[in-house]
């Protein structure tokens, strides 16, 4: 995961330690809404395609697609998730979004955002809760990501974003309609509170 903006103490010293006094990981592993997002991946992705995971964690989904045969490359702000997802055979960049790439570089993009509404005095601001926190609407990192992806997809190309119903699947889907982006649920879980779907964009 990652946030539509870094911290502004992200290259502080004492970020893993924050982590280790609260006795959770640094990088955010996979979890249910991985396996989802790794699942309608791979299975709509064709060997040798281009994709980029953006927000790639622990490299959990990019991996499932290398593992099917397409190029990946993987994105996070946070230098250990760049790590550990190197530490696994992805390549990665440690960038905001997908700022860095031009247009029409992807096949494919994959995104599983930080999606949880959250407000500032709930944050404790470090590199978990940068993979965890989508502000107040949880859009802060959806909303971006939508603005900008069809800029970097590839004629025929499609986005998939994990979305859950505490960020607001049809206001998503809105959004993504203003952006000039086609949105259609691919696959989704149902958890006692969420609902958890894979949205497929592609520009109109």
């Amino acid at each position: 995961m990652t946030d539509a903006e870094e911290p502004a103490d992200a290259e502080a010293t004492d970020r893993p330690s924050l982590a280790e006094q609260r006795g959770v990981d640094a990088v955010y592993g996979a979890s249910e809404d991985s396996h989802l997002l790794a699942e309608a991946a791979v299975e709509g992705a064709t060997a040798g395609e281009r994709a980029i995971d953006v927000g790639t964690g622990s490299g959990y989904v990019a991996s499932a697609l290398a593992e099917a045969g397409v190029e990946v490359v993987g994105t996070d702000l946070n230098p250990a998730a760049c790590q550990q997802a190197r530490d696994a055979g992805i390549p990665v960049a440690r960038a905001n979004l997908l700022d860095p790439f031009l247009a029409d570089s992807f096949d494919l993009v994959t995104f599983n955002p930080p999606y949880l509404p959250s407000t500032p005095d709930t944050e404790w601001g470090d590199w978990m809760q940068t993979a965890l926190s989508g502000g107040e609407d949880g859009r802060a990192a959806v909303d971006p990501f939508l603005a900008d992806v069809g800029r970097v997809l590839e004629d025929g190309g499609r986005a998939l974003l994990l979305v859950s119903s505490l960020t607001g699947i049809e206001a998503v889907q809105e959004y993504a309609t203003a952006q000039g982006l086609e949105s259609s649920i691919v696959a989704e879980e149902s958890f006692p509170f969420e609902r958890l779907v894979v949205l497929r964009c592609v520009p109109r």
